[in-house]
């Protein structure tokens, strides 16, 4: 897991004026709604005796401990202590952490770390988001594996016949093999253009119903960026769908991906759910897999798996990975630091496989 970015942590509209607990990061966070609509993030551990304060209550803008009513700020300031004769000065140990927040996106975004405001990396771009001729869904699931093997597996080009062959996936068996692709940098990312030459119709699911032709081409820019997000892209000509991924870290053993979908073709409301539906078909199947992987967290050293040219992609995102948790910007920065013998044997592994 790492520190110093945006985690978008829950979307906009399930954050409201009730106190909820949101579970990242191997720690708890409370996020509620102040008179004026912001957001607010604290720590979800009142510094007394340790209670959830999600389970507490807002008044005026500020948030009372369920357990005995200690009442904080929204800058994680505690003011009042019931218990206390009037008059007795508060401890400053009484506070508790609060976290900077940005809307965006229709997601919650909280930034986690000890970098100052001018040096955080920027929230990343996702403009078809506010494009009206795209129309979105909401979906989320939960996975008992480590976020980096899900974050892997989306960014996969390989998979997709074997694991969605019941879904999608139907469309590449005739031709499951991945052309040579160039990964190239992004700011904060890296990304992808791959061409599906001899995607053919699928038998399965709803979009058997919008690929008319018994082949087409289909164009696939898949890309990541730090800390945890994947955006693929596919257009096959009569329309176009991006899924847009946040596969937030609970803990250590797991994931839950939340997921807005646009798509600029069937676009009415009530086809909503057989979109919702079908992509929570092709979850389960992905599910399946990562589930199945050992070990969870993805190797640090290359040498530990076996690797193909396909594998360029989630190869440059273990680089990338790598490199900053080799800065320190690892929750267990430790635990994580490389020695220059094992960095210059996993350079020399992508290299190779690279050229």
């Amino acid at each position: 897991m790492l520190k110093n970015f945006w985690y978008a942590c829950e979307f906009s509209s399930a954050i409201t004026k009730k106190p909820q607990q949101i579970a990242m990061l191997n720690q708890r966070f409370v996020l509620y709604r102040n008179s004026q609509g912001q957001v607010v993030a604290l720590k979800d551990q009142c510094s007394h005796r340790g209670a959830a304060l999600s389970l507490g209550w807002i008044e005026k803008d500020c948030l009372r401990c369920p357990y005995h009513g200690w009442k904080f700020q929204a800058d994680g300031k505690c003011v009042e202590i019931p218990s206390n004769e009037v008059g007795k000065p508060i401890p400053k140990k009484a506070n508790v952490n609060s976290y900077p927040i940005q809307e965006k996106y229709g997601f919650i975004w909280l930034f986690y770390g000890d970098l100052p405001a001018g040096e955080r990396p920027p929230i990343p771009p996702f403009p078809e988001y506010e494009d009206p001729k795209m129309h979105p869904i909401y979906i989320e699931y939960r996975m008992q594996t480590n976020y980096t093997r899900v974050i892997e597996n989306a960014l996969d080009p390989a998979h997709l016949y074997a694991v969605h062959a019941n879904s999608f996936g139907a469309g590449f068996a005739q031709d499951p093999r991945v052309e040579d692709y160039v990964v190239k940098d992004e700011d904060w990312g890296i990304s992808t253009k791959i061409v599906y030459k001899n995607y053919t119709q699928p038998k399965n699911g709803i979009f058997k119903y919008f690929f008319r032709p018994k082949q087409t081409q289909l164009n696939a820019t898949t890309t990541f960026y730090l800390p945890n997000i994947t955006k693929i892209e596919s257009d096959f000509g009569r329309g176009k769908i991006i899924n847009y991924a946040i596969h937030l870290p609970v803990d250590e053993n797991t994931t839950i991906s939340k997921r807005i979908q646009l798509r600029n073709f069937f676009t009415y409301s009530w086809a909503d759910r057989l979109f919702i539906k079908f992509h929570h078909q092709v979850g389960l199947e992905d599910k399946v897999v990562t589930e199945s992987q050992i070990p969870q967290l993805i190797p640090d050293n290359l040498l530990t798996e076996v690797h193909v040219p396909a594998d360029a992609l989630t190869l440059a995102y273990r680089q990338m990975r790598q490199k900053y948790l080799a800065m320190g910007w690892g929750l267990n920065s430790e635990q994580y630091k490389l020695d220059s013998s094992h960095q210059h044997k996993s350079q020399s592994i992508y290299t190779s496989l690279m050229n």
